[in-house]
């Protein structure tokens, strides 16, 4: 009688990507709680600019749109110039943009594409300007904004922010890295002029940098409370965000209101992301494998 060999245990089964499903699994879930988590903020933001202050403080709190949406944003109207205050942040986040989109591509392809006495203390220097808080400018800030006239004026926080570091370092390394220094040798030879090659060659192929850059920038300025705060000084002149705070009180807070015009400030940036937010995944992994 003849014994037969026992056969050998078998591996779990694996999935074409070579992680086992339970791995998956568990990596899905965590993400699915990541996402709720992320989102949770928005979603009660929405509800609660559709109830009243004491239904918002309820325990459970409404977890469901209600009826009050427009009683909020009569209230919201009648305390401030709340479509006033949303253009000036349009405005300021524009005007931001795209001076800071021409003058940090400008900049980041001198430092890429040019060599130049000092171009590596130059550029450290501009580096280490990233190093310092931002808190520290605030006093020399205001002091040359007082100086030059410009308090009260859009201009204070659109002119001195339109080459900054961050945005010049940035459109630097991805020239650098994405650009073939040939590219601009040949649009030379042929005749073109620097800023001919740079409108023609460059621009056209720093798009997923541009939009990574650009998106920051806006959601910077559209979000950004302390310069003007600094800067401004009547309601007309304010942004959404330092007209929002002004509805906050030490012990009367319509915060129906409230909810209700950051809402109403936040739906702008989901719209911008929605359609931008393929560009900037590309922008932010371009040049991560160059070969």
């Amino acid at each position: 009688m003849t014994s037969t060999p026992l056969a050998a245990p078998t591996a779990p089964p694996r999935s074409i990507s070579g992680k086992r499903p339970l791995s998956r699994a568990g990596s899905i879930l965590l993400l699915f709680l990541g996402g709720v988590l992320t989102l949770a903020p928005f979603y009660f933001m929405f509800i609660f600019a559709t109830h009243p202050r004491q239904e918002i403080f309820s325990l459970p709190p409404p977890t469901w749109f209600g009826h009050d949406l427009t009683n909020n944003y009569e209230s919201l109207l009648s305390r401030m110039p709340f479509w006033r205050n949303l253009w000036n942040s349009l405005y300021l986040a524009v005007l931001t943009t795209a001076t800071t989109l021409f003058f940090c591509t400008l900049g980041g392809y001198a430092f890429a594409m040019y060599e130049f006495k000092g171009k590596s203390w130059l550029f450290g220097l501009l580096l280490a300007t990233l190093l310092i808080p931002s808190t520290l400018n605030i006093v020399p800030f205001a002091l040359i904004m007082q100086a030059l006239g410009w308090i009260d004026t859009p201009r204070a926080l659109w002119i001195p922010g339109m080459a900054n570091a961050f945005g010049i370092f940035l459109m630097r390394q991805y020239i650098g890295s994405a650009i073939p220094r040939e590219l601009v040798e040949a649009a030379r030879i042929d005749g073109a002029t620097e800023f001919t090659t740079f409108r023609k060659v460059i621009v056209p192929l720093t798009g997923p940098a541009m939009a990574t850059l650009g998106l920051v920038t806006f959601v910077q300025s559209w979000n950004g409370f302390l310069g003007p705060l600094i800067i401004f000084r009547s309601a007309e002149t304010y942004t959404a965000p330092l007209a929002l705070r002004t509805l906050q009180g030490i012990a009367n807070t319509d915060w129906g209101a409230l909810m209700c015009g950051v809402a109403l400030t936040v739906v702008p940036l989901l719209i911008l992301f929605a359609f931008a937010s393929r560009r900037l995944i590309d922008g932010l992994t371009s040049g991560a494998l160059k070969g």
